[in-house]
């Protein structure tokens, strides 16, 4: 059986579109997919391979973008072929550099049609899912998280810490990383970003020191970039890759603030914080915080147990918010006590 390294091995050395396209399509899922997306019957896709008849241009063009990975190498060869001088010239203009309109339209339908307890979680994972494809084409291996503010609490009522809410991977990260995420403060680059409102970069995490950074494994190169309103800020979008340097292309970085900007639309106003009501804490190590995390479910299930015996209703979001808000003061709290300890 082809694997997708074989497969991808396999295009690098394809000498003409046809030829790669023909690889591509070897995975009889990939080859539906691609029919489907063109709006052709499978059948045409074999004959452009095998040179019976030529796509329409827009039918070519539409492939260029059906197939982001493939992209820049089969534009190309495309270019090689004759019969196809519109794509000779090379432009500035390149769309799978950039957010497509189409996709500024579906969110501005879910930011319409989604019930407002919902909006946050439809909007993030189309965010991630259309971050995950356009940034990680050749699924080398890259990380994604939504990082919150904490609501402000403590004697002062400031912003004491960050919370990995929403987080996706492509291997060797998992998928849905949900069940991963912990508080971050001011030791974390996304709190060093938090606390400055400006997009932080660090290229090769083996290397650089300037910037407060906590490190995974396998991680090379990590770049947070903050999500803004109005002069305000919620929390950050954070991106981190198997790959050095992964961030120097200047359209990678654009694309990423871009999807930033986006992820602003899922908050609510109100999760918007001032520079001055913000003050962030030096949280304790992943390792440490889950400690605490072992009864999470069971905490919740009986946070909703003692609401309804107080006659109260309170739903299972509504529950995870509140054990999250006593973590997180429990683990403040840990850290002044040891703080007096010593």
């Amino acid at each position: 059986m082809t694997t997708f390294e074989d497969r991808r091995k396999d295009t690098h050395e394809a000498q003409t579109w046809r030829e790669l396209l023909g690889i591509v399509i070897r995975d009889p899922r990939e080859r539906q997919r691609i029919a489907e997306e063109l709006g052709i019957r499978t059948i045409t896709l074999g004959r452009w391979v095998s040179g019976e008849s030529d796509p329409r241009s827009q039918n070519l063009r539409r492939l260029l973008e059906v197939v982001p990975q493939y992209r820049e190498q089969l534009l190309d060869l495309i270019r090689e072929e004759e019969g196809f001088e519109e794509f000779a010239e090379k432009t500035q203009h390149d769309p799978s550099k950039e957010i497509h309109t189409e996709f500024y339209e579906r969110i501005l339908i879910a930011l319409a049609t989604s019930a407002s307890h919902l909006r946050f979680w439809s909007i993030c994972n189309l965010v991630l899912q259309q971050a995950m494809g356009q940034l990680d084409p050749e699924r080398l291996g890259i990380v994604m998280w939504v990082i919150c503010c904490m609501p402000p609490s403590g004697p002062h009522n400031k912003v004491r810490s960050l919370r990995e809410i929403i987080g996706r991977g492509t291997p060797p990260w998992g998928g849905n990383l949900e069940q991963k995420g912990v508080f971050l403060g001011a030791e974390s680059l996304a709190g060093n970003v938090v606390a400055l409102l400006r997009p932080a970069i660090i290229e090769n995490l083996d290397e650089e020191y300037s910037l407060p950074a906590t490190r995974m494994e396998n991680e090379k190169s990590a770049a947070v970039y903050p999500i803004l309103y109005a002069g305000r800020i919620a929390g950050v979008f954070l991106i981190s890759s198997t790959q050095y340097n992964y961030f120097l292309p200047q359209f990678r970085s654009s694309l990423a603030q871009g999807y930033a900007d986006l992820l602003a639309l899922a908050l609510d106003p109100e999760k918007f914080y001032a520079p001055k009501d913000i003050a962030l804490c030096m949280i304790r190590s992943e390792q440490e915080q889950k400690k605490l995390f072992v009864n999470f479910r069971q905490r919740v299930a009986n946070s909703m147990i003692e609401a309804s015996r107080r006659g109260e209703y309170l739903n299972n979001l509504q529950a995870d918010e509140l054990v999250w808000r006593q973590l997180e003061e429990e683990l403040l709290q840990e850290d002044i006590s040891q703080e007096d300890i010593s």
